[in-house]
């Protein structure tokens, strides 16, 4: 981590050399992004800093932005051409981390910016809005054409993630036409994760999809 932060100064050091703008500048601008301040943030860019500056642990300001939600600040972004689909360390996008959030203003603004909905890195935005039982999120990523059936990278899908979390997410799911007959690669459906959970209601309606 500390050899990241180096090289992040590093650069940006190289950036004053060019443009006349501070290395201190650097800690002011991801100090302004974690606080949401979108006027200082946007002064900072137009100023000569990186629209995809990363913070020490590798999340780019849009990623920071869409985490906290902080909407006018991904706005103001978006419009100065930020990487929608750059990633974290552990490869998250911005929509990822707004759809783990429940932060469906986000997702929309970024799914409008051409954000891609489809599993690409494993973990996905569905995946997270299911595990976490946002159906705000989940409908409007389904909307944009997000697989509902497709598996995260330990063979989970969303109606196994959502049946552990609440019965509003499994009807979302299931309205959008999920499988409830797909096994995991414990050999579990949707239908054990609900039951395992306690999630008896929501374990009814999964039931009623396998035709049972």
């Amino acid at each position: 981590m500390k050899a990241l932060r180096i090289a992040l100064l590093g650069f940006i050091l190289g950036l004053a050399g060019a443009s006349g703008v501070s290395a201190a500048a650097y800690d002011d601008l991801i100090n302004a992004a974690n606080l949401g301040d979108t006027g200082k943030v946007a002064s900072f860019i137009d100023r000569g800093l990186d629209v995809n500056s990363v913070d020490p642990r590798g999340e780019t300001l849009l990623i920071i932005a869409a985490r906290n939600g902080y909407t006018e600040l991904v706005k103001a972004l978006l419009a100065r051409r930020a990487k929608v689909e750059a990633v974290n360390a552990v490869g998250e996008t911005a929509l990822a981390v707004a759809a783990f959030n429940g932060h469906v203003a986000v997702v929309d603004q970024l799914l409008a910016a051409g954000a891609n909905p489809v599993n690409t890195q494993g973990w996905s935005a569905l995946h997270y809005a299911a595990m976490q039982g946002h159906t705000a999120v989940l409908k409007a990523l389904i909307a944009r054409g997000a697989p509902v059936d497709a598996p995260a990278p330990n063979g989970a899908t969303a109606l196994m993630l959502a049946a552990k979390a609440n019965i509003e997410s499994v009807k979302v799911l299931l309205a959008a036409r999920a499988d409830a007959r797909i096994r995991g690669r414990d050999g579990e459906t949707a239908l054990d994760w609900a039951m395992k959970a306690g999630n008896t209601d929501a374990a009814v309606l999964i039931r009623a999809a396998m035709g049972q």
